[in-house]
């Protein structure tokens, strides 16, 4: 049985409070509210309770981190964690949440699909919840706490004999580093059910936004209004995974406009069958800097808002500019062994 920690750097509101409350009741835990005398937090279920300023960083939780990240690479290693985040303000909830999640994930932390709640000033992020729900804000606010609370504990990893891996792109072999170093990765899956699929070679239309009548009746048969290649070969391909691996070249420290798309789109399969089963991967190269940027963008819409699976150290990161320049990174082929045999662990029975 793991032990529970709350991390709590900062005084909190009287909603926060409250939100900890729901989200842990009957639940025995310690409380860590800064750096000094940190207790070993490998192995353990951790909650981020975070009470933002108007700046949006908390510098004591800024502190504990730094204090990890001393200890190496594994200080959270197999924890679980789970984040609550309340700014009286209008900005950073969701920032925040991606830089905790991230940071966590980094020190070995696994995260389960929708791990946060998050509330801002006037609770105008839960607004469109009240159709939902039928509840006012406030209400809607501690009802997800409560379900968050109970999924934290009762989560469950089901790994499986004969996993499925499904791999996302929209690059060009000819000139991709970050399709090499997928293929660096590769060569130690062989044997591995393995399904590459390669949305260029269709027709992306982003998601246009359909009333959510529309959305819900064509995702109750599996489908999208528009049709193409995200219906017919991503959405199969997707229900059929226990892995999705996106591979995410970064140019202007965004997600590729296609990944991107294709993301969106995913909405109207997502109303009908959710993705806490799925773990995510990604491998992101970038040819000065920013690949944290689009691990947090692929942390925000695949986790936080559609409910896959944050394994520990689930995104193999680096740096090559030139074509071909990845062969040369110190320690890549390396590091792409060591990325293959995570996936394996986290997903293989």
């Amino acid at each position: 049985m793991k032990e529970y920690y709350l991390i709590i750097p900062e005084p909190p509101s009287p909603l926060l409070k409250k939100m900890i409350e729901v989200t842990l009741e009957d639940i025995d835990y310690k409380v860590i509210k800064d750096e000094k005398n940190l207790p070993d937090l490998k192995n353990r279920k951790i909650i981020f309770a975070v009470e933002l300023p108007i700046t949006g960083v908390s510098n004591k939780l800024n502190d504990i981190f730094k204090t990890l990240f001393s200890r190496g690479n594994d200080s959270l290693l197999d924890s679980d964690g789970i984040v609550l985040v309340h700014s009286n303000f209008q900005l950073f909830t969701k920032t925040a949440a991606q830089s905790i999640i991230f940071n966590s994930n980094l020190l070995g932390c696994r995260f389960m699909g929708r791990p946060i709640v998050e509330t801002t000033g006037n609770l105008n992020n839960l607004i469109p919840l009240e159709k939902i729900y039928n509840l006012p804000v406030h209400e809607i606010a501690l009802y997800l706490c409560m379900d968050l609370g109970k999924r934290f504990i009762y989560d469950n990893i089901s790994k499986v004999e004969n996993p499925k891996i499904l791999v996302l792109h929209s690059s060009s072999r000819n000139t991709s580093n970050t399709l090499t170093l997928w293929d660096m990765v590769k060569n130690n899956l062989k044997g591995y059910d393995i399904a590459e699929i390669n949305i260029n070679n269709g027709t992306i239309i982003d998601c246009k936004g359909c009333p959510y009548k529309t959305c819900k009746h064509y995702s109750q048969q599996t489908k999208c209004f528009y049709g193409g290649i995200i219906v017919e070969e991503v959405y199969p391909a997707i229900l059929k995974s226990d892995a999705v691996i996106f591979i995410c070249p970064n140019y202007n420290d965004m997600i590729t406009a296609n990944l991107v798309a294709l993301i969106n789109r995913l909405t109207a399969l997502f109303r009908k069958t959710k993705f806490y089963d799925k773990t995510l991967f990604s491998i992101i190269v970038s040819g000065h800097s920013g690949g944290d940027a689009l691990a947090k963008q692929l942390i925000s819409s695949l986790n936080i808002n559609k409910t896959f699976r944050l394994p520990p150290y689930f995104p193999l990161m680096a740096v090559a500019n030139d074509k071909g320049a990845i062969k040369k990174v110190p320690n890549i082929e390396k590091e792409a062994k060591n990325f293959a045999e995570n996936i394996l662990k986290q997903i293989k029975k």
